[in-house]
């Protein structure tokens, strides 16, 4: 099985685990965050107010990602949680455009999304087969069917070790 299709298990496992589910938040931090992908290592953290909740989230997200090399190819491995600024689509397609913003590295679809829910969490394995480079920053964004942008983030790839960098 080459590297690529171990990926695809990998990822068809993860989504099948629960990649893609709604999380419950309250209403006031869902609109703090409208629009953005939210990049971390592990779930979001949950607070006693609204305030104390963004605090908490804002320390654990990751604006880099340190990949783990597993024979010669860098892995990235993260959860994410996407705050939709537009919901009703059931497929959506996560991007991975370069440092100019136009031009895609990577990508990867998300099935079975709820089209009421504002709010999505999953995990996703992505590796340089895939297109990424360690070093390098992306825009990763979630687009619907018809190429609506609904949610964002920057996320620079590290290669080598593991786990993430804030």
């Amino acid at each position: 099985m080459s590297r690529t299709s171990i990926t695809a298990v990998t990822l068809a496992a993860l989504m099948a685990a629960g990649g893609v589910a709604s999380a419950d938040l309250s209403r006031g931090v869902i609109a703090n965050y409208r629009g953005q992908l939210v990049i971390t290592k592990d779930e979001l953290p949950e607070g006693k107010t609204d305030r104390d909740t963004i605090s908490k989230i804002n320390a654990v997200r990751l604006k880099s990602l340190e990949g783990a090399k597993n024979d010669d190819v860098v892995f990235w491995h993260f959860h994410y949680t996407a705050f939709l600024s537009k919901t009703g689509s059931s497929t959506l397609k996560l991007e991975f455009l370069k440092e100019d913003g136009k031009t895609l590295a990577a990508d990867q679809r998300l099935e079975g999304v709820d089209t009421k829910s504002s709010v999505l969490t999953g995990d996703i394995s992505i590796n340089e087969d895939e297109g990424l480079a360690a070093g390098k920053t992306y825009t990763v964004q979630l687009l619907t069917a018809n190429n609506a942008v609904v949610a964002k983030a920057t996320l620079q790839m590290v290669g080598g070790g593991g786990g993430g960098k804030k």
